[in-house]
């Protein structure tokens, strides 16, 4: 990258071939609600016969709910859902709906004649592209709860995507469209490691060292985020409206630490793919999941963990669809075209 801004995009097709994703992992389902009027959502991820889970922030700008849990000193041995949303803190409340679906169903930690389920949360901000008026509510998320399958994935523009944008490094106005991208591989032994990620980030995405989404130069290029950030030529209303969130699991069996531990590698997809990552004005964070009981080493899941949040970081920018005048991968790509 090297700060020479204006750099190019090459022709690139934006219809990839499936790369499997979050659903691979057995006991998992996955829905989505879009509101594609106001340009926000949510994404559940059910695992309602309970989860192992971790979790491992690195962004200095987190909006959370119920992270407690998957401390490895608290008390519940596991999660029930994950609940994943944009409309910043306001979005939180989409997990009330999927405590109540699950509690409507006997899904959760069983205390004497109380079902509470574990449902932890984190969000986006999204409301600098469509109404910031409307925001992800318990509705929401029941609803996403109801259509969730373990089918294969539906990426881009949807749910906790839907107003997610990228390369915010010259602001909003020359920023590009981020959102939802899944990727998963099975392992010799039988493991299978998957991730899904919501891409929303200040920085740019990149595919092996090259710029593929990020922050527009005004004349068909990129201007390079981390060239302006090094170099103080950064947008003034810089602040905390970004973050790239990204959920990890397996059929491996691993207890909390464990999981902590595979979260805290799986971060090394996002430091491949995003530049600059874990600013503090993102909200970068990592949930890692366990639904299995396959016996295997933990730093073959980490580093296969890693692989999969770097393929579900471009995935999530390659499908995007151009949404409130952001334009998407594709769109740049059939500009550059001769």
């Amino acid at each position: 990258m090297g700060g020479e801004g204006g750099r190019r995009l090459k022709k690139s097709p934006k219809l990839r071939a499936y790369m499997g994703g979050l659903t691979d992992i057995a006991g998992l389902r996955v829905g989505h609600m879009t509101d594609a009027r106001a340009l926000t959502g949510c994404t559940v991820i059910l695992c309602e016969q309970g989860a192992v889970g971790g979790v491992e922030v690195r962004g200095g700008a987190t909006g959370t709910r119920e992270l407690g849990p998957l401390d490895p000193l608290h008390v519940a041995p596991q999660v029930h859902a994950i609940v994943l949303a944009g409309g910043s803190a306001f979005g939180l409340d989409a997990a009330g709906g999927v405590m109540r679906y699950l509690e409507e169903r006997g899904r959760g930690l069983h205390l004497g004649h109380v079902c509470v389920p574990i449902v932890p949360a984190a969000i986006i901000f999204d409301l600098s592209l469509g109404d910031p008026r409307v925001r992800p509510t318990a509705e929401m998320g029941y609803a996403a709860c109801e259509v969730a399958s373990d089918t294969p994935v539906e990426e881009g523009s949807v749910g906790a995507g839907t107003g997610a944008t990228v390369g915010k490094a010259r602001g909003i106005q020359h920023a590009m469209k981020g959102g939802i991208g899944t990727a998963s591989t099975a392992l010799p032994d039988g493991v299978v490691v998957a991730a899904l990620a919501v891409v929303n980030c200040w920085g740019d995405v990149l595919e092996n060292g090259r710029i593929i989404a990020g922050a527009r130069d005004g004349s068909g290029g990129f201007a390079d985020a981390a060239h302006l950030l090094r170099t103080g030529q950064i947008a003034r209303e810089i602040s905390a409206l970004n973050t790239t969130l990204a959920v990890v699991a397996t059929n491996a069996r691993f207890g909390k630490v464990e999981l902590s531990k595979i979260a805290q590698l799986a971060h090394q997809g996002f430091t491949r793919t995003i530049a600059p990552v874990h600013t503090m004005f993102d909200g970068d964070l990592v949930f890692a999941l366990s639904v299995g009981q396959v016996t295997t080493d933990l730093q073959r899941v980490g580093f296969a963990a890693a692989d999969m949040v770097s393929r579900a970081v471009i995935r999530g920018v390659t499908q995007a669809e151009e949404r409130g005048g952001v334009p998407s991968y594709t769109d740049m790509a059939r500009a550059a075209s001769p």
